[in-house]
């Protein structure tokens, strides 16, 4: 196999960016985000953006695309990954894929389905719906009629919940039933593809990190930032960058009362950040074939940058 970029993948809070950066002393490369988070410009302590020293440590791309007021796609993301892999390879170095949005990976790992276009006035009233009744009872409405979407969302993934009820809406069919599954992940590795997967051996260890890591937003001004957000005035609770993890419980605390309750919003966004982690865990674990890395082992990064070594001489032996 001709190895034409390696993925590093893992939930929330694994070490990524640390393992990333490790490796970017031992291997020429440039890394491409996957992180739907990430491409939000004036998003940068809840999203945990690599710092402008890490960034000029190595090329990192697909950070700070879009303004929040944007949406940004899995099949934009293909359309941005494809050449910039092509020209990272160009000039002689690696792409490093790294971060924690699954569907990116598979869009650009299988490919995406033809899907319905979007219907505005179905969304909207699906928005509205969701402010009288709530996210989780428009879930169970989802599971009622398409329960293998529903069966793989959260109740609170207010954006993926809602474009599968704007399909069903619109055509009468499960969004389901357009997914080809021209890549089945549980087969093999897709073609000039390997995957290093970070995860954790005790699930308690992640947990306090994401708990640390949480409350170190919050010091830094997590909630000033979502203060500047929300002053804007364009901004709101739904759109897809005021929905990422951490953005969501701090808006929802600023509804509540400014000063926020800030012991409240911890217990919240670490929760939902845990949830996250889980539901991501899920996914690499349902790929056999990927290499794991204890993320919790005292020299995980010494390890991956030792399996990385070894999956390039391979990859192009």
């Amino acid at each position: 196999m001709s190895l034409r970029y390696l993925c590093l993948a893992g939930p929330t809070a694994a070490g990524k960016t640390a393992a990333a950066l490790a490796l970017a002393r031992a291997i020429p490369l440039e890394v491409v985000s996957v992180d739907s988070a990430l491409v939000y410009r004036g998003m940068d302590i809840g999203t945990a953006k690599p710092t402008a020293a890490e960034r000029a440590a190595v090329a990192h791309h697909l950070i700070d695309l879009i303004d929040p007021c944007e949406r940004y796609s899995a099949a934009r993301f293909v359309a941005d990954a494809e050449p910039l892999i092509a020209a990272i390879r160009a000039r002689g170095k690696l792409p490093l894929l790294v971060g924690g949005t699954m569907l990116y990976f598979k869009a650009l790992w299988g490919g995406l389905d033809a899907l319905p276009p979007a219907a505005p006035a179905i969304r909207a009233a699906l928005d509205a719906e969701a402010r009288e009744r709530g996210w989780p009872a428009l879930h169970a409405e989802l599971a009622a009629v398409d329960p293998t979407t529903a069966a793989r969302l959260a109740p609170n993934d207010a954006q993926r919940v809602q474009r599968a009820l704007e399909v069903w809406r619109a055509t009468g069919q499960p969004l389901s039933s357009f997914h080809s599954g021209r890549f089945d992940a549980e087969s093999a590795a897709p073609a000039g593809a390997a995957l290093i997967s970070l995860e954790p051996a005790d699930r308690g260890w992640l947990h306090a990190r994401i708990g640390e890591r949480f409350a170190a937003m919050q010091g830094a001004g997590l909630v000033d930032e979502v203060r500047r957000l929300r002053a804007r005035g364009d901004l709101h609770a739904e759109l897809p960058a005021m929905r990422c993890v951490g953005y969501r419980q701090a808006w929802a605390a600023l509804d509540a009362g400014d000063p926020p309750d800030l012991e409240r919003l911890h217990e919240l966004g670490a929760a939902a950040t845990r949830q996250l982690a889980k539901r991501q865990l899920t996914w690499l674990r349902s790929m056999p074939w990927r290499h794991v890395v204890a993320c919790d082992a005292p020299d995980a990064t010494a390890q991956v940058v030792t399996l990385a070594l070894r999956l390039v001489d391979e990859g192009n032996g």
